[in-house]
């Protein structure tokens, strides 16, 4: 009996760590990965044609920042890089979520979080 045999790629990144978006200028520290999409049809209808990311990879949700404000991203692994500033997020969720832990530029859950 033959199996069907799903690829999913391993996540690059993991919870806690800080990226930024290859192409626009926001970043942010990861809070949850998805192993592939698993957003609405709609959303990503809405990303234009040429522009939108394979589904078959990670998706990462963000709390994200730019210049001006501060919201939650979802994010393809493609266009994700790591962001080496080594400065924290200002998110407002963040101290719900994590500890910045400074001597490794990530960070780390809070106790009592973990699951």
């Amino acid at each position: 009996m033959e199996k069907n045999h799903v690829k999913t790629a391993m996540a690059r990144y993991a919870i806690g760590d800080l990226v930024r978006h290859r192409i626009y200028p926001f970043r942010g520290v990861i809070f949850d990965v998805d192993p592939e999409f698993a957003n609405s049809e709609e959303w990503y209808e809405a990303i234009p044609e040429e522009m939108r990311p394979r589904k078959d990879q990670p998706f990462y949700h963000l709390f994200a920042e730019n210049a001006d404000t501060e919201y939650v991203a979802y994010v393809s692994e493609q266009n994700l890089v790591p962001d080496d500033s080594g400065e924290p997020v200002r998110h407002p969720q963040v101290p719900d979520v994590f500890e910045w832990v400074s001597d490794s530029r990530r960070y780390s859950i809070r106790p009592g979080l973990e699951h």
